[in-house]
């Protein structure tokens, strides 16, 4: 994506960044408007849609039943998918799952199976032979920056939407997904010098390095994806995790309104 931004655009947002100020006016630490929505998919046993900002994202969660894995006899399976559009961006292009859209669905369901989400052994029908099934499909509408935590968010809240839809398979009465644990994802950028939380796709686009922390309501961290090529040195990561443990904290009172 680097090749879509002017020279020009660069200086600026670099001599902007280096005062501390940012184009929308945000401090370097500061998120943007989030809005979370719940219940899009009425198909869906459940949905959310997300706006950070100008990024816009809807996350459904399916389920049926199938064979566990062999190595978890007794626990249900979460599959999680990321398709970025066309139409969400100029640099995405039509055809089959690329890497960023592989590296999305990673982080994203990494934060929920390590921070044990949903109790996988109360989706268990019968041991070795049958479970429930989850799937995750993420869909980017429209693409300005830090998919991660939209995708993130917007996960956790399709899956505190939930239910498993017992009746439909026979399975006595629906009951909602088993959830322990609710993980936020925090994502750091840093350029230059400065670190800052919530890039614009601008920002991402001259970004050095990028770091995503999970963490749950007990303040505890669960997930770490460290991205892009530069470094974040060891008083930097404290720092991104001090931070993010705040964040998640405050995203997490807005979700239970």
């Amino acid at each position: 994506m680097k090749e879509l931004i002017s020279s020009i655009t660069k200086d600026y947002l670099y001599r902007l960044i280096k005062d501390g100020k940012r184009l929308d006016g945000r401090g370097l630490l500061e998120h943007r408007k989030l809005d979370i929505e719940t219940g899009w998919i009425g198909t869906a046993e459940g949905s959310a849609r997300v706006h950070l900002g100008d990024t816009d994202v809807i996350v459904g969660v399916k389920m049926s039943t199938g064979e566990p894995f062999p190595d978890t006899p007794d626990r249900g399976v979460m599959i999680t998918s990321a398709e970025l559009i066309p139409m969400a961006s100029p640099t995405y292009e039509a055809g089959p799952p690329r890497e960023d859209a592989t590296e999305l669905a990673r982080v994203v369901d990494r934060g929920i199976r390590e921070g044990k989400v949903i109790d996988m052994t109360k989706l268990c029908i019968k041991e070795g032979e049958e479970v429930w099934l989850a799937f995750l499909d993420m869909h980017i509408l429209d693409f300005d920056g830090n998919l991660f935590d939209a995708c993130g968010i917007a996960a956790m809240a399709a899956l505190l939407d939930s239910t498993v839809p017992a009746e439909t398979f026979g399975f006595g009465e629906d009951y909602p997904l088993p959830i322990d644990h609710v993980v936020i994802p925090t994502t750091f950028y840093k350029i230059k010098e400065q670190i800052m939380l919530d890039a614009r796709l601008e920002e991402e686009m001259i970004s050095d390095a990028r770091l995503t922390v999970g963490t749950n309501e007990k303040g505890e961290i669960v997930s770490m994806q460290k991205g892009l090529s530069g470094v974040f040195d060891y008083q930097d990561t404290l720092f991104c995790i001090e931070k993010s443990k705040e964040i998640g904290d405050s995203i997490r009172a807005l979700m239970k309104k």
